[in-house]
């Protein structure tokens, strides 16, 4: 059995279930009608180009270009995370690339390496789905630690300035929620692994079985997707939260006024 083709008729059936979403959304004044809109055409133009690039990009199969590849996602992975995060008052893109190029590429080059073992293991039919799974899952990770990061610290902002009054360090002061922090971050992934296989069948499970693969092979290859997700997602949440910490404080070591703001004031009183 070969991958069943989707035609575009077929195409134009799946769209219509989204306007039906979308009745509904104007029906109950939801006000995500337009935002539903705007995230089917980008969802048609990306994936299609991204289909385009890569017929080009498995043609070619150069290392170079697929490192070029997986760095634009980087990149745009970072600035998505970031645009997502609505509790922080600054933006540091720097730390955020940098906190998400150890788990891909680690995770990326040792499921490919090891675990897929392709011929060669950094074809780039192999290392491009697998990175970009583990950018998607490590985005959504990073967005959640950050954003709990900053939501915690600015809600326990008196009891962090009292506990730097009183002699603790940086980290002392905030490791609490610096840890609920990366506990959120890995929070999605731990849910996903505890109902996997009983409450839903992620997409490249049934993605391998609707082209014709063995069941018991698609659930190989979809446990080790799975935990490379959950190790991608510790590393990246790990990686973020421990380098924007210190970001939360003054040189002199106290906590930045901007903190004891709302979001809305904070992001208006910040510093560029």
């Amino acid at each position: 059995m070969s991958a069943i083709p989707i035609s575009d008729w077929q195409l134009v059936i799946a769209v219509s279930l989204v306007l039906a979403a979308g009745v509904v959304s104007a029906l109950l004044r939801l006000g995500l009608l337009k935002t539903l809109a705007w995230a089917t055409v980008r969802t048609f133009l990306q994936l299609f180009l991204m289909g385009w690039a890569l017929r080009y990009l498995f043609a070619w199969d150069n290392p170079w270009l697929v490192l070029g590849l997986l760095a634009f996602m980087i990149a745009f992975a970072a600035w998505t995370a970031l645009r997502r995060v609505k509790t922080a008052p600054e933006r540091h893109y720097g730390l955020t690339f940098l906190s998400l190029i150890p788990g891909t590429l680690l995770v990326t080059v040792v499921v490919c390496m090891l675990v897929i073992r392709g011929d060669p293991w950094y074809s780039a039919r192999v290392v491009v789905p697998i990175a970009g799974m583990t950018l998607g899952n490590s985005l959504n990770g990073i967005s959640l630690a950050l954003d709990r990061l900053y939501g915690e610290v600015r809600s326990q902002a008196p009891r962090i300035e009292a506990l730097l009054a009183l002699g603790a360090g940086r980290w002392e002061a905030v490791r609490e929620q610096v840890r609920v922090a990366v506990r959120a971050g890995m929070t999605p992934i731990i849910n996903s692994m505890m109902a996997v296989g009983l409450v839903f069948l992620p997409g490249m499970m049934v993605g391998q079985i609707l082209a014709g693969a063995d069941p018991l092979t698609a659930v190989r290859y979809q446990i080790a997707i799975m935990l490379m997700l959950s190790a991608a997602s510790a590393v990246g949440s790990l990686l973020l939260v421990g380098l924007h910490y210190p970001k939360l404080f003054t040189a002199d070591g106290a906590l930045k006024p901007v903190l004891y703001l709302s979001p809305t004031e904070g992001k208006r009183n910040a510093r560029p």
